[in-house]
């Protein structure tokens, strides 16, 4: 019988609780979202950070709030960014495809100024005198960008500089944010014309560092037919907004600095 009563008052007290957390768990429930799984459902899952969310869930609650757009996942297809769309009511613009792409050219055929024994990074040798090489805005070549990269769109080539395969790139922004030198840019899929140099030397002192760099003639400015380019800071730049990738500008180019893809 002692031992009764104690057994009858701790089973009727884990009654009483389970019935609490019971009323509880149903009063103070978050609502979620259906829609929330169904959108984390058609998103890739790299949850590679490109969109600046925590993860593929994280975006999908972000676009269900407004924080983010549907844009901002960069690695979906336009199918999926359609049904996303569908599924919230709203309407997104067909986008040109953006793809990563490297204003340099000079690799190995810029020479060291000085022997390198440190951390094997870009962002490392870009603290000691502005990196190695002679030309002090162009391409380390130590691949940070490389390693970077979520979706293995970008390898280092034989001549000493990173190049990336257009049908990998997902444009996610990772490389022109890692660059020290900020050597990259997201340029539109159609623009196939491109100027492979971010030197802002006059021509006399780009000549000495680089042979491929640009070096401020303006033949590219003066014989472009849309004016789609012109030279700032002693450098070549294209308006991709007015460019029709005509290379009348790769021809014209002493130093090969302008290329197409």
């Amino acid at each position: 019988m002692d031992i009764l009563i104690p057994i009858l008052t701790l089973g009727s007290l884990g009654l009483l609780f389970g019935i609490g957390l019971a009323i509880a768990s149903k009063k103070l429930a978050v609502q979620v979202d259906p829609r929330l799984e169904r959108i984390h459902g058609l998103l890739p899952g790299s949850n590679c950070g490109a969109c600046g969310g925590a993860g593929c869930f994280g975006f999908a609650e972000s676009v269900l709030s407004g924080k983010l757009s549907i844009d901002a996942c960069r690695i979906s297809s336009e199918e999926t960014k359609e049904k996303i769309a569908k599924m919230l009511g709203q309407r997104i613009e067909k986008k040109v495809k953006l793809v990563a792409t490297l204003h340099c050219y000079g690799g190995k055929k810029v020479k060291d100024k000085y022997i390198y024994q440190g951390i094997k990074t870009c962002v490392a040798v870009n603290m000691l005198a502005g990196g190695l090489k002679t030309c002090t805005f162009g391409c380390i070549g130590f691949g940070d960008c490389v390693r970077i990269c979520p979706f293995n769109a970008i390898s280092m080539s034989d001549e000493g500089f990173p190049v990336v395969d257009e049908k990998k790139c997902k444009a996610c922004n990772k490389c022109v944010m890692i660059c020290p030198k900020k050597l990259f840019s997201l340029v539109p899929v159609t623009g196939r014309v491109y100027v492979a140099c971010r030197s802002q030397d006059t021509g006399k002192y780009t000549r000495l560092a680089c042979p491929v760099g640009c070096i401020a003639c303006r033949k590219c400015e003066q014989i472009c037919p849309v004016e789609a380019i012109k030279v700032i800071d002693n450098v070549a730049v294209i308006d991709y907004k007015k460019c029709t990738s005509c290379g009348k500008c790769v021809d014209v180019c002493p130093t090969k600095t302008i290329r197409k893809k």
